[in-house]
């Protein structure tokens, strides 16, 4: 559904996207992250039609950007990050009003109103004024004008930034919903928000692509093995000889040290050696506190990625 070939934008001397390619495939929702900066939405608005790239093309529902970006425009639903609605109107005639500009045929418009309506959550703030709405209901509200037309395509720019924690979940589950049905580009530097709604993950890092695939594959191109945590009592020195005189271990950190020492266990992949650490303690008399299979997390991903300074790391797909 869409596919970025070798897109470059430049500013006056600067590059802001450089020679990035990627693609988004039929009903899939695609987290889009990287730091400030890193050009996720000047990324956005080239495919949304916004303005150009200055060099590569990129496709978007079977049409060019550039040469075809009257029928893009069509099929996607373009949200970005400072929601622009008029807050001097009700949110049903906005919508009626959107709809319009769009082209919904009239005859269709009653039907697509209730829909985003009842799917965005918002049928009984339908005749609020837009701007007497919480930032909550007014990113609703802009949800809704993204969907209005049906568009074949949801690209969404920092979609819950200013939300409170209530209303983060209700628009994540939202999206998650919306997913089912539409492929979905989105956009964010909130991590947790990437693993709770999005099937694929796209880093982009100081304007270059720096990984891509699922949340799982990219834990596996970089994890650097198993990792073990674990809290033992004993004499520091003696333990952390024991940790790393174990077979499959390939490095162990020191996390605390004192009476209860906490350390951080790399095995071979596939080398679980939490038993054989149980029994040299048992051996020793030496309490265990904590003994678990520590998993990366996206955010150990992002860190890890983005803060590597080559121009490109790698893609998982």
């Amino acid at each position: 559904m869409i596919e970025v070939r070798n897109i470059t934008k430049r500013f006056a001397g600067f590059t802001a996207v450089d020679n990035i390619s990627f693609t988004v495939n039929r009903s899939e929702i695609a987290g889009f992250l990287g730091p400030n900066g890193a050009g996720k939405t000047t990324t956005m608005r080239i495919l949304s039609c916004f303005f150009p790239p200055s060099t590569g093309s990129a496709v978007v529902a079977g049409y060019d950007v550039v040469k075809d970006s009257m029928e893009v425009r069509k099929r996607i639903g373009y949200m970005p990050e400072n929601v622009p609605v008029y807050p001097e109107m009700r949110v049903k005639e906005y919508l009626l009003y959107r709809a319009a500009l769009k082209k919904v045929p009239r005859s269709q418009r009653k039907a697509r109103l209730d829909y985003v309506l009842e799917r965005c959550g918002i049928a009984s703030v339908e005749r609020k004024v837009i701007g007497h709405l919480s930032k909550g209901f007014r990113q609703r509200v802009g949800l809704a004008d993204a969907m209005i037309h049906n568009p074949e395509i949801l690209i969404l720019d920092e979609p819950t930034i200013g939300l409170d924690p209530n209303q983060i979940i209700q628009i994540r589950s939202l999206i998650k919903d919306i997913g089912k049905e539409h492929t979905v580009l989105l956009s964010t530097h909130i991590l947790p928000e990437v693993e709770a709604v999005c099937n694929r993950v796209i880093i982009i890092n100081g304007g270059k692509i720096a990984a891509s695939g699922t949340p799982d594959k990219l834990i596996g191109f970089v994890s650097e093995g198993l990792r073990i945590k674990t809290e033992i009592r004993g004499e520091h020195d003696a333990v952390l000889g024991m940790l790393k005189s174990l077979p499959y271990v390939t490095g162990v950190t020191t996390l605390k040290k004192d009476s209860l020492n906490s350390f951080l266990v790399i095995c071979e992949d596939d080398k679980d050696v939490r038993e054989t650490i149980s029994q040299k303690c048992a051996e020793q008399r030496w309490p265990i506190k904590e003994l678990r299979c520590d998993a990366l997390t996206l955010e150990d991903i992002f860190v890890k990625i983005t803060a590597d300074k080559t121009d490109e790391i790698g893609a998982c797909k």
